[in-house]
């Protein structure tokens, strides 16, 4: 799940980053592989005339069937959607031929989130083929640099210089991030463009996620459209106007983005809208709308893996599926 890029003063490289116990990485890893292995399942499914929503909820079944649970709402975002698309419970929209179709899925286990992401292009045109080369040769370019000492305007170099190098722009507000226990979304922010006014080394025990996308338009995206995703900013003080079962529900996240779909069918409709307007007007959550360029015919790929900073290098944590 996508970061846009937000301006801040610099940000002074930490002297130690936390170290994560034996427990502590095995569930990081097992997030990881799980969620390789759904990346690869939504991939799989991706075809045309398949509804969005029916890959989406076999995706999020598998990582409970597998022993985690979604680190956010599955998200499939087509076009010039680059991200945040998370089709509503009734959404009847269907992948179509020649749609570049992004799949973003995140992984926790017990709190230990895993982030990554594929583009899948669904035609045969040469030049949007090598969109989705274009992100992925990003990701792979940054990867191969990323390492203890590394400063991660070397990393925003690479992704760059890989984009530009196949005829396309980065997504230039759209940034990868660090992951924590139960945060998508932490310190380092990973710029598709080496920022000029504050940098950050990479440390061994952080984890970040990488995410690059290419794009041939303009290479800025907005907000548009009916938001599925939210999370909390800060815990209610009162009920008023808001339901205790769907309250209830948005606690157990721990903190997680969620989405209309995380509701069971019983709390959906009016007694739902109503809280979230309430907890939107109060300022308990955030809305998170789909990121779209504002010229339609743009097309948009991404790539993403999540790593672990080393002593002596990285682990790819979701670079690989979970056996059998």
């Amino acid at each position: 799940m996508e970061h846009r890029k937000t301006p801040s003063p610099a940000i002074l490289s930490p002297k130690s980053a936390p170290k994560l116990d034996l427990e502590a990485l095995e569930k990081l890893r097992l997030s990881g592989r799980i969620a390789c292995s759904a990346r690869e399942l939504a991939i799989s499914k991706v075809l045309p005339g398949v509804t969005l929503r029916a890959v989406m909820d076999e995706v999020e079944s598998f990582i409970r069937d597998s022993g985690g649970g979604p680190a956010f709402p599955a998200q499939t975002s087509r076009n010039a959607i680059a991200a945040h698309y998370c089709p509503a419970p009734n959404d009847a929209t269907v992948y179509q031929e020649g749609d570049v179709v992004k799949v973003d899925i995140g992984v926790e286990v017990d709190g230990w989130v895993s982030d990554n992401a594929e583009t899948k292009y669904l035609g045969e045109d040469p030049a949007l083929h090598k969109l989705v080369r274009a992100s992925q040769d990003a990701l792979e370019d940054a990867l191969s640099l990323a390492g203890p000492g590394v400063m991660v305007s070397e990393l925003s170099k690479a992704i760059e210089s890989a984009i530009t190098r196949h005829g396309f722009r980065p997504v230039y507000n759209l940034t990868g991030h660090g992951v924590d226990r139960w945060k998508v979304h932490c310190a380092p922010q990973i710029p598709p463009t080496p920022d000029r006014h504050r940098d950050t080394q990479l440390l061994p025990g952080m984890v970040i996620a990488i995410e690059p996308f290419a794009t041939d338009g303009e290479g800025t995206v907005g907000d548009k459209g009916r938001a599925e995703v939210f999370m909390v900013l800060r815990s209610l003080r009162k009920m008023k106007g808001v339901d205790r079962d769907v309250w209830e529900v948005i606690e157990r996240m721990n903190g997680l983005p969620f989405a209309r779909c995380t509701f069971p069918p019983a709390l959906r409709g009016e007694k739902l809208e109503s809280s979230l307007q309430r907890l939107l007007r109060v300022g308990s959550i955030m809305a998170f709308p789909p990121l779209v360029d504002p010229k339609p015919g743009v097309m948009i790929s991404q790539a993403e893996h999540t790593a672990l900073i080393l002593e002596d290098g990285i682990e790819i944590i979701t670079g690989t599926p979970l056996e059998g």
